[in-house]
C-alpha cells in the first residue's frame, strides 16, 4: 500500500478507505488500531465509511455525540470520536481497554487528544487539505510496524 495519496473528491478518499480495508484483511484479519488526524470537514469519517462498506456495512457516520459507533461486518468496526477526550483517564473511562482487547479495527478521530495513550504499534492516518475545495493529501504510516 501507498505511504501518500492525493484525493479530490469524497468518494476518491471513501476508495482509500476501501483500499486499506482490502490490505488490512490480508495482513491484519482480526483488527488493528488507526490513529485519524486531521482538522473538521477534512474527510475522516469518509474514509472510515469507505472502509466499512469493503466490509460489508453501509451507512457509516461521525461518532460525535455518541463517542463510539459500532458497525458489524466480517470484522468489526470501532469508530471513535476523541474530540471531547482529553486524558488517559477519560479514554479508558469509555472502555477503550475493552475494545482493545476485541477483534476488530478500531478507527480513532482526533486521536491527537490521546495521542500519549495509544498503543504501540498503531497506523496513523493523518488528512490534510491540499487546497480550499476538495483537494486532501492522505498519509499513511505506521503499517509495516503494526503488521510485523
Amino acid at each position: 500500500m501507498k505511504e501518500i495519496y492525493l484525493t479530490n473528491t469524497p468518494e476518491e478518499t471513501e476508495a482509500v478507505g476501501a483500499q486499506l480495508a482490502e490490505e488490512l484483511l490480508f495482513r491484519a484479519p482480526h483488527g488493528a488500531l488507526i490513529a485519524l488526524e486531521g482538522e473538521m470537514g477534512v474527510g475522516k469519517t469518509a474514509l472510515v465509511r469507505g472502509f466499512c462498506e469493503a466490509l460489508g456495512f453501509r451507512g457509516a457516520k461521525s461518532p460525535t455525540y455518541t463517542i463510539v459507533n459500532e458497525y458489524p461486518g466480517r470484522v468489526p468496526v470501532f469508530h471513535f470520536d476523541m474530540y471531547r477526550i482529553e486524558d488517559e483517564e477519560d479514554l479508558y473511562a469509555i472502555g477503550f481497554e475493552d475494545y482493545l482487547a476485541r477483534d476488530g479495527y478500531l478507527f480513532l478521530e482526533w486521536s491527537e487528544n490521546v495521542k500519549e495513550a495509544l498503543p504501540s504499534p498503531h497506523i496513523t492516518l493523518r488528512i490534510e487539505r491540499t487546497d480550499m475545495a476538495s483537494g486532501r493529501r492522505i498519509c499513511l504510516s505506521g503499517m509495516e510496524e503494526t503488521l510485523r
